[in-house]
């Protein structure tokens, strides 16, 4: 009896643990989003600002996921093979507050794209932030870790991105980037407190040989795939070039709170609820094509609004059906996949992606440049149509208890 009271209260006490160590890897998380995203609604205008052409505003914008093509697979197969998260965390922090460091070295565009360039190294430590805080959770609660995750990016880079139109009105183009730094700097104190979390031994750390058997899984090459097209459509809207289309409408630098408020606050609402609703009553397959189909028709409709308040109409419903997609990619992107490789899957997984974030928006910069901003949206509308039919065709329902899944 007494033993038993023993391990329930040891139980209880994991438990607890568990819950602190949790929501304080978030906090860090929040940080270390805030200063990578404090400056991206104002980046491309002041790229244009600086006199750059819409190509080397594409240059700017796709250099972050190209560096993330380079870093992020490496970064995850080291991650695991040295069974060590904390370095990777450190690094974020260090190259986020390095890359805000940089934008202020000098007012020409080629500090903007060295800038933005260590930014993605910055981001491709993600992969250990995604695979440590799953560690938190056991294996069955992997969707509702990468919820949790996105939900708390999601807030971080909607209260940056809230205020950087402002901060930069009032403050100067400058200002986003001293924050951001000092953002950084505060978040690699508070990792000083974070515990190292090592994964069991399978005989040894994950192995060159194990790499090829981890990205032939099918489902985790079909889900980046499509993630590879919604990071396309996103780089080339919200985080690309819809804050320049509202410049170009007359909206005014601070004024762009709102275009921000309005995209990412439905899509913080469909990450944390939406994707789960929706997949109760559509299934995987039925939300994918939902959210793809959505975004592909409130970006094709970007170009046509003649005011912020009709613009800011088109950001609602893409916030919302993008916040439908990225939750649901995530969480497949390491279902079946053994714990001590997870870090490798995740890096294959946002390594492809990244390549969305990088095409896309230089893309986007030369069909800019030849037929105006419009020219940019209709490639992000072709992407996610794109993606809606590949959905369909590849994301297969799991069938009913005692059977094989197909997906």
């Amino acid at each position: 009896m007494i033993q038993e009271q023993k391990t329930d209260v040891q139980a209880a006490e994991s438990a607890r643990s568990r819950g602190d160590s949790r929501l304080f890897f978030l906090v860090i998380v929040f940080m270390f989003w805030f200063s990578s995203y404090i400056y991206v609604p104002v980046l491309s205008p002041y790229v244009e600002h600086l006199g750059a052409s819409y190509v080397m505003v594409g240059a700017v914008l796709g250099v972050y996921g190209l560096m993330q093509i380079l870093f992020r697979l490496p970064i995850g197969i080291g991650s695991d093979y040295l069974n060590r998260r904390r370095p990777f965390i450190y690094l974020g922090l260090i190259a986020s507050g390095a890359s805000c460091l940089l934008f202020l070295a000098g007012a020409h565009p080629g500090w903007a794209l060295a800038a933005r360039a260590v930014s993605g190294i910055a981001a491709s430590a993600w992969v250990v932030y995604s695979v440590m805080f799953a560690g938190y959770f056991p294996k069955e609660e992997a969707g509702k870790a990468m919820g949790m995750l996105q939900f708390t990016t999601v807030i971080a880079q909607l209260t940056s991105m809230m205020i950087s139109g402002y901060i930069v009105e009032h403050f100067g183009w400058n200002t986003p980037f001293i924050i951001g730094g000092i953002v950084a700097a505060a978040a690699m104190l508070l990792v000083l407190r974070l515990p190292e979390q090592k994964q069991e031994k399978h005989g040894s750390s994950i192995q060159l040989k194990d790499l090829a058997g981890v990205i032939r899984e099918p489902l985790l090459v079909k889900v980046s795939l499509l993630s590879v097209l919604a990071h396309c459509v996103l780089f080339i809207t919200m985080f690309g070039y819809t804050p320049n289309q509202a410049l170009a409408i007359g909206a005014s630098k601070e004024s762009l709170g709102w275009l921000t408020l309005a995209f990412m606050l439905p899509h913080a609402i469909a990450t944390l609820y939406g994707s789960r609703l929706f997949g109760r009553l559509l299934g995987d397959r039925g939300t994918l094509l939902l959210g793809f189909a959505g975004s592909a028709l409130f970006t094709l409709l970007i170009p046509s609004m003649p005011t912020l308040g009709a613009l800011c109409a088109t950001q609602i419903g893409n916030g919302f059906m993008q916040g439908l997609i990225f939750p649901l990619l995530l969480g497949k992107s390491v279902s079946g996949v053994a714990p001590f490789k997870r870090a490798t899957a995740m890096g294959f997984y946002q390594a492809v992606y990244a390549v969305g974030m990088s095409g896309g928006p230089f893309i986007a910069g030369w069909m800019s440049n030849a037929y105006g901003l419009k020219g940019g949206f209709w490639l992000g509308g072709f992407a996610a149509l794109l993606a809606a039919g590949l959905s369909w065709i590849w994301i297969r329902e799991a069938k009913s208890p005692g059977k094989t899944s197909r997906a």
